[in-house]
């Protein structure tokens, strides 16, 4: 054999490994795959639950057309209904929106990991000054003030993984969307807190997504 046949030998063996040893990655990768969807799948990780417990006012200001300033506090708590998963919460943005329209700034809670059956309670302030609104929403603003009871969506936007024994998923979106209604003047139901402090209890069940 010369050693031109030689060294075509010793090329094409060293194919074959390679070729070998991609083929068992993708065969223990899918194998992996499968794995973790059956486990998936027999869990069945339900989705975290979010109770807007209450709200706290310190400012509502419409009064300069078309700006609008706000100061809350809201207390939010979840719970991870799941016997057997964990969740990491990556991050959380709260914030206000009325008639679809942000109105105050996002407020960054902590990372953190709930176990199993655990709950977590948060209580962020959020804010807003002078905030530009729309022009018709300014109007629907002050005519919902005037009847005494205003609409606002207590959003959350983040992102959490789940944790299967040691197994930890990627990343995945969450939204959380609560409703507080905001009873004003003559119709409040809030509680004096403190000096231009009103503090509503709704303990209202919040629509999450993920």
């Amino acid at each position: 054999m010369s050693s031109k046949d030689c060294g075509n030998h010793g090329h094409k063996m060293r194919r074959k490994r390679i070729r070998r040893c991609c083929a068992g990655l993708l065969i223990f990768n899918f194998f992996l795959l499968v794995t973790i969807l059956i486990i998936w799948a027999i869990l069945q990780p339900s989705k975290p639950r979010f109770i807007l417990q209450d709200v706290t006012v310190y400012n509502f200001n419409n009064t300069v057309p078309n700006v609008f300033s706000s100061s809350f506090q809201v207390t939010i708590s979840s719970r991870n209904p799941n016997d057997k998963l964990g969740i990491y919460y990556d991050k959380l943005d709260v914030y206000a929106t009325y008639r679809a329209q942000q109105i105050t700034f996002s407020t960054l809670i902590p990372p953190t990991y709930q176990g199993h059956k655990d709950v977590n309670i948060w209580s962020p302030f959020i804010y807003g000054t002078d905030v530009p609104i729309a022009p018709y929403n300014s109007i629907a603003l002050g005519q919902d003030q005037a009847s005494g009871t205003v609409l606002l969506l207590i959003k959350i936007d983040g992102r959490v993984r789940w944790k299967i024994g040691t197994f930890i998923t990627g990343k995945y979106h969450l939204y959380v969307r609560c409703p507080a209604f905001i009873t004003l003047g003559a119709k409040t139901t809030g509680i004096v807190v403190g000096e231009n402090a009103v503090k509503y209890q709704l303990v209202q069940r919040c629509k999450v997504s993920v």
